[in-house]
């Protein structure tokens, strides 16, 4: 089941992706991440009422308490992820961030022992990090006459500069910890009652951001404006919902969060097909080492 569970994020996390850009690229907007972070809150916070008032979720306290630090990591990343959006591709900043997957297939593989992982598992993992990784390397190195081409045809323009490459990647550090806290955090604490604390987190966090964006900066929040990102808040939400049962599996932990990752490799499919951003034979290279490995996960799994 983990293995469905996660291509099931994949799928929802790279909507997500698409959504958020569409929402936070408008460089004028200086409080788009907020206005994200608002969106995402709203739609969890919805969620979280249904699963405790209909699904009958424990949350108290305590609970919230407990998971408070994994959901800070979370949402500290993503919220760096959203600001990140404005300054740099899509095609570019998702593996980057994404490269997190890999980070955490380590962590768990030091800390825990390679167990009884297949070693045909092992080159499935490693298959998906270099994938994962060599698309934000690939991007990183691209040709400028590939780039500038690439952002005529989107219509959107952006200059190579360390903030743009320095969200991504502290996206990624956050998100890795985050991934690796919460296995542990979950081997105490009931799955459904740990989304919902990180959903109700997440309410909080955006209703601080709708007080100091509509009420303090008195911004005005627009519905053409604010759809994708309430779009994009809707697959973010299920994408959580399915990850906090993917991740919870201790045994398939080191396997699980590779493939998670790997939503990037669907992200900048997106991107090219409807954001217009043009992909080299190389990117198609990595995207193919992403899908082998995944295969090969379920392959063995079942």
């Amino acid at each position: 089941m983990w293995f469905w569970l996660a291509l099931i994020t994949l799928l929802c996390w790279s909507g997500s992706d698409l959504f958020s850009k569409i929402g936070c690229r408008d460089p004028k907007d200086k409080y788009s991440h907020l206005k994200m972070v608002m969106a995402v809150g709203v739609v969890m916070g919805l969620h979280a009422a249904y699963e405790v008032f209909v699904g009958g979720t424990e949350i108290n306290f305590s609970i919230l308490l407990t998971y408070l630090p994994v959901s800070l990591l979370y949402i500290g990343s993503m919220t760096l992820g959203y600001i990140g959006l404005r300054y740099i591709e899509l095609s570019i900043s998702s593996p980057i961030c994404n490269s997190s997957g890999a980070l955490v297939a380590v962590l768990c593989l030091a800390t825990d022992g390679i167990g009884s992982i297949h070693p045909a598992q092992l080159v499935a993992v490693a298959l998906v990090c270099v994938g994962v990784i060599g698309l934000g390397v690939v991007e990183a190195h691209e040709d400028e006459g590939l780039r500038a081409a690439r952002q005529e045809a989107s219509n959107y323009k952006y200059a190579k500069s360390w903030l743009a490459l320095a969200l991504p990647v502290m996206y990624c550090l956050l998100d890795a910890l985050g991934t690796f806290a919460d296995s542990r955090v979950l081997e105490t604490l009931n799955e459904d009652s740990a989304n919902v604390a990180y959903e109700l987190t997440f309410l909080l966090a955006g209703a601080v951001c709708f007080i100091y964006v509509v009420l303090v900066k008195k911004q005005r929040l627009l519905p053409r404006a604010e759809a994708p990102k309430y779009t994009g808040a809707i697959f973010e939400t299920a994408g959580q919902f399915a990850y906090i049962y993917a991740i919870a599996d201790q045994e398939h932990v080191a396997l699980a969060a590779p493939i998670i990752s790997a939503y990037c490799a669907a992200s900048v499919l997106w991107s090219r097909i409807i954001l217009k951003e043009k992909l080299s034979w190389k990117h198609y290279g990595m995207i193919l080492l992403v899908v082998i490995g995944i295969v090969i996960m379920g392959v063995f799994d079942a």
